[in-house]
């Protein structure tokens, strides 16, 4: 599987999860979605360390999907099936977009460890 590819247009977000507050850059992949899912977009995702497939990222897991690495771009039914589905690798995103797997929580620590790898969350402010 090759790397992440920059996106240099205006991306497309008709699901608002994207947010541009610090300009960072938007990074994104198709990859595989594990059978036996069927995620929202803005779903948070994790890797399966067997295989390199992506699930919704629960903390108490130990296949490796317990860390948070990918936020899923648009909503993938794979409830019958392996399924290709566009993630974001690096970029900044909307907490109420969020979808958080099991015992992961929007808090300072899921943060810190999102923007570790260019996933900057923001919490909207009223205007």
């Amino acid at each position: 599987m090759s790397g992440p590819s920059k996106v240099t247009e205006t991306a497309f977000d008709p699901n608002g999860l994207l947010v541009q507050l610090l300009g960072a850059p938007v990074f994104g992949e198709t990859v595989t979605i594990l059978s036996g899912q069927n995620l929202a977009a803005g779903a948070v995702l994790g890797q399966i360390t067997s295989g390199g497939k992506y699930i919704l990222s629960l903390s108490g897991a130990s296949d490796g999907s317990q860390t948070p690495d990918a936020i899923l771009a648009a909503a993938c039914d794979a409830s019958g099936g392996d399924a290709q589905a566009y993630v974001y690798f690096a970029g900044e995103f909307n907490a109420a977009k969020l979808t958080l797997g099991t015992a992961h929580a929007n808090n300072v620590a899921f943060r810190k460890a999102l923007a570790r790898k260019g996933i900057f969350v923001h919490t909207p402010q009223p205007a």
